[in-house]
């Protein structure tokens, strides 16, 4: 079966490879202003040929490069996890002001979560190469959050106390929030000290 990126996937892994490189490099500027590295976490991936072939039939797109390519806004996938929400805004602003990317789209589910708590900000770029990247960035609780109600959202038997779970979900999220906003204020305090 042919590659659902066509003869573009050794760019499309060249692409990815150059923004990983690029995060890294951001990485190491902040460290050195820093003294410490702000990501706790980074992971970077060419999104598989079967799960591209579903996203393009739920869609109703043809499974075909094109649509994997030009159409799907996710072909390579990054997501950074920060320890403090400062960091996840200033990873950004480095990227934006690099002028290696053409920005698609932001839209910041830290500020403005979503209904059900999620908080993220999440970045769609498209490369030098043309290849669209979206990019993930949140704090460590934040991303916990989001792989617990991965791993619960996608349980088989949920039963009758969906909302009731809903509501606890939520109610999680903000809590983390909290947390994540008293360690920020902790860090600015402690740097204000230095």
């Amino acid at each position: 079966m042919e590659s659902i990126y066509g003869d573009k996937k050794e760019e499309l892994i060249l692409a990815a490879k150059e923004l990983s490189e690029h995060i890294s490099e951001i990485r190491k500027e902040m460290a050195a202003q820093m003294g410490m590295d702000p990501v706790e976490h980074f992971l970077i991936r060419i999104k598989g040929e079967e799960s591209m072939r579903e996203k393009c039939v739920r869609k109703g797109l043809p499974v075909n490069s094109d649509s994997a390519l030009k159409i799907i806004k996710d072909a390579i996938g990054a997501r950074i996890v920060c320890a403090f929400i400062d960091d996840v805004y200033t990873i950004r602003d480095h990227l934006k002001k690099s002028g290696k990317y053409e920005f698609i789209e932001e839209k910041d589910y830290i500020r403005h979560s979503k209904p059900n708590g999620y908080r993220s900000y999440h970045m769609i770029l498209k490369t030098k190469g043309q290849f669209f990247a979206e990019i993930q960035l949140r704090t460590i609780s934040m991303d916990t959050w989001a792989a617990l109600e991965h791993h619960l959202k996608y349980k088989k038997q949920i039963g009758g106390n969906t909302e009731l779970i809903s509501a606890e979900l939520k109610r999680c999220a903000d809590e983390l929030a909290s947390t994540d906003l008293s360690m920020q204020t902790i860090r600015d305090m402690i740097f204000e000290e230095a």
